[in-house]
C-alpha cells in the first residue's frame, strides 16, 4: 500500500484510468467482433453501414495510447479487406 500522500494520489489515478482504457478496449474489441460476424453472416449492406463505427472505435483507442497506432491501423486494413473480399 501507499504510505506518502503523491503515492495515495497516483493509486486513484491508475484505479480510474485502467477503468477507462478497459472501457475502450471492451469497445474497439466488440466492434471489430460484431463486424467480423456481420461479414461472416454474409450482411454485406450491414458491415458496409458499421465500417465506420469499427474505424471511429480503433481510432479513439489509438488516440488515448490504449492500443498503437499501427495496430488501429492494421485492424482498419484487415476490417476493409474483409468487407471487400465479401462484395466480390
Amino acid at each position: 500500500m501507499p504510505i506518502t500522500k503523491s503515492a495515495k494520489k497516483a493509486l486513484r489515478q491508475n484505479k480510474t484510468r485502467r477503468v477507462r482504457n478497459i472501457k475502450k478496449i471492451v469497445a474497439y474489441k466488440a466492434t471489430v467482433k460484431d463486424f467480423r460476424k456481420l461479414v461472416a453472416a454474409g450482411k454485406k449492406d450491414e458491415a458496409k453501414k458499421m465500417l465506420p463505427k469499427v474505424y471511429q472505435t480503433l481510432d479513439k483507442a489509438a488516440k488515448s495510447g490504449v492500443i498503437k497506432k499501427n495496430k488501429a491501423s492494421r485492424l482498419k486494413s484487415n476490417t476493409a479487406r474483409l468487407l471487400a473480399k465479401l462484395a466480390k
